[in-house]
């Protein structure tokens, strides 16, 4: 008796201390947040979203950056989303017979996943900049960012691909279906949720990124006219107004609630997609 009563004090102690850890999480969120907005809030309006970036940032508006910043994650999910598509596609249902194979390109995975974005960054600025000749662009910053999202994009389409029960591959099989067409007829529509919510979630990545766009796609702030040109985008923006223009903290702040509001559009969008089907509830 005297054991089971210790064990329980003990399973409380510990589901308090795990309950404060999140209520610290949750807390620490919400100040980031309350401080950022209040300082931010005041200075959004539709000019702010449309209008050019005036007086080195301290008045104007976002237009040119926000279109950069669409631009390179245009051109970032493009590049990115057909290589992982086929990677995964290889990992998850081609590799069963090279286990080894497939162990060295997770492995690979989760190297390139813990190279930090700077490195990224020195990378795309040696290849893309200046060996393939793109210099600051928003291409080379969007073919960059694509290297970075790689891992996620891979492995979340890997898992929504294995998560769908092996009796629908073999019942494909008994009724004569191609690997080809078992893919697109049934397990890519069964796949799509987790599919979408890996595709976000890279988007939400690349959406934040800044290091590694320092060396790549540049610092100007005119209307981009072609993926050649350079460009701005507004986690740049922020750290040049935050850190190198006086005076411009208040549009630093307001321009971090614009990415903010992003980020967390694409993050619920995630979840979302994400629980409309999870794998331990799978049905055809």
């Amino acid at each position: 008796m005297n054991k089971l009563r210790k064990r329980n004090g003990t399973d409380r102690w510990v589901a308090l201390l795990l309950w404060l850890a999140a209520a610290l999480v949750v807390a620490t969120l919400l100040w980031i947040l309350g401080d950022i907005f209040s300082r931010g809030l005041s200075g959004l309006s539709v000019e702010f979203l449309v209008d050019e970036p005036r007086e080195a940032g301290r008045a104007g508006g976002l237009g040119p950056v926000l279109l950069s910043t669409l631009l390179v994650l245009g051109v970032c999910m493009a590049a990115a989303v057909p290589v992982a598509l086929g990677a995964a596609v290889l990992l998850s249902e081609f590799s069963l017979g090279r286990r080894g194979f497939g162990r060295a390109v997770r492995a690979s995975l989760d190297i390139l996943a813990a190279v930090p974005s700077i490195v990224f960054g020195l990378f795309g600025n040696a290849f893309f900049s200046q060996i393939l000749g793109m210099g600051f662009s928003l291409l080379s910053g969007g073919l960059t960012l694509a290297c970075m999202v790689l891992p996620i994009l891979i492995r979340t389409t890997e898992q929504a691909l294995t998560a769908v029960p092996d009796e629908v591959r073999q019942g494909a099989a008994a009724v004569g279906l191609s690997r080809v067409t078992t893919f697109k007829s049934l397990l890519l529509p069964a796949a799509a949720p987790g599919l979408a919510a890996g595709f976000v979630l890279g988007m939400g990545r690349a959406l934040a990124e800044t290091a590694a766009l320092l060396f790549t796609s540049g610092y100007v702030t005119r209307w981009p006219e072609s993926l050649l040109d350079s460009g701005r985008v507004l986690s740049i923006h922020i750290y040049d107004l935050a850190m190198n223009i006086p005076g411009a903290d208040d549009r630093a702040s307001s321009t971090a609630v614009v990415l903010i509001a992003l980020v967390l559009l694409l993050n619920v969008s995630a979840m979302a997609i994400g629980g409309r089907r999870s794998p331990g509830r799978w049905s055809p």
